[in-house]
């Protein structure tokens, strides 16, 4: 009888430990599924700013255009920087995901300098063009042109933030699932920045060059 009563209650245990496990894993799916949801809105909100930066591009009002300030090699190398750290994000991934807890935070430390790099080369684009009198009023040009790259920079700095956050939470408290979950959402995240630059890129600096 007291055997009985014991098996029932390990069962129990065992089962809630079960349930728990299944309850904690599918909140990190809706976590996930709810991170997707936020990144369609975004997709939208950059697909309107592009969509205003098509209609605005050409009214220079006789001042500069994009063949006349903008650099190629300078933002070859930009470009080069945030997807490469798209890269070093991957590779935390995969140390995370085998449990390399000092792997994860040495390659999340090189993800965040090269976002680091980026920022300050865009940064330094935005100084000299305001420096030699082409800032965001000169034209609906370059309004449009400061929007839609600024507004790309702003969610890259918002992802180094949220970087440094994850690496002091991995230093800490280690590889945990909930832990995991996050990393997955910000690596979404990043990745997601790295295809809007390209775009930007492409539409931007490219055609606007040529």
């Amino acid at each position: 009888m007291t055997s009985h009563v014991i098996q029932s209650h390990a069962a129990h245990a065992s089962g809630h430990g079960h349930d728990h496990e299944h309850e904690h894993h599918d909140s990190g799916g809706s976590t996930v599924f709810g991170f997707w949801l936020y990144l369609m809105t975004d997709c939208i909100l950059f697909a309107s700013v592009f969509a205003t930066y098509a209609v605005l591009f050409m009214n220079t009002a006789g001042g500069v255009s994009g063949k006349d300030i903008f650099e190629l090699d300078f933002v070859l190398v930009e470009t080069f920087a945030l997807l490469l750290s798209s890269i070093t994000y991957g590779f935390a991934m995969i140390a995370a995901h085998k449990g390399n807890k000092g792997g994860a935070i040495r390659w999340l430390i090189a993800t965040f300098l090269l976002g680091a790099v980026f920022i300050s080369m865009e940064v330094y684009e935005f100084h000299h063009l305001i420096a030699a009198g082409h800032g965001p009023s000169g034209s609906a040009f370059l309004s449009a042109f400061f929007a839609l790259v600024g507004m790309h920079g702003l969610h890259v700095a918002a992802g180094m933030l949220w970087m440094i956050v994850m690496i002091v939470e991995v230093n800490r408290r280690g590889l945990a699932p909930r832990t995991m979950t996050r990393l997955t959402c910000l690596s979404l995240f990043w990745h997601f920045l790295d295809i809007v630059w390209i775009c930007v890129f492409t539409v931007v600096y490219l055609m606007g060059a040529l």
